[in-house]
């Protein structure tokens, strides 16, 4: 992973997250409009707080593995997606 050290609780927390998101998205995919309005809310938020504290993190390391990279750029995607379909409403 290009980790000097492996941290379980914080990988956890990231599926964690990633799993809640993406179980409520699926349990409400026929709720009503307003409901799916909220839910994108959150998931701009959550996204882009998750986008900068990632990159935050990234530029203060002297090392910078891999991963961090890599999750910045996925949590980066699904931002600009759900700012996509926030814009299509």
């Amino acid at each position: 992973m290009g980790w000097p050290y492996y941290d379980p609780v914080t990988a956890r927390l990231v599926a964690a997250a990633l799993f809640g998101i993406g179980l409520e998205s699926y349990f409400g995919r026929h709720g009503s409009i307003d409901s799916f309005r909220s839910m994108l809310r959150l998931k701009i938020i959550w996204s882009l707080a998750a986008t900068v504290g990632i990159l935050w993190t990234m530029f203060a390391l002297p090392e910078k593995p891999l991963i961090g990279w890599g999750l910045a750029l996925v949590f980066g995607a699904f931002h600009g997606l759900w700012l996509y379909w926030r814009r299509r409403l």
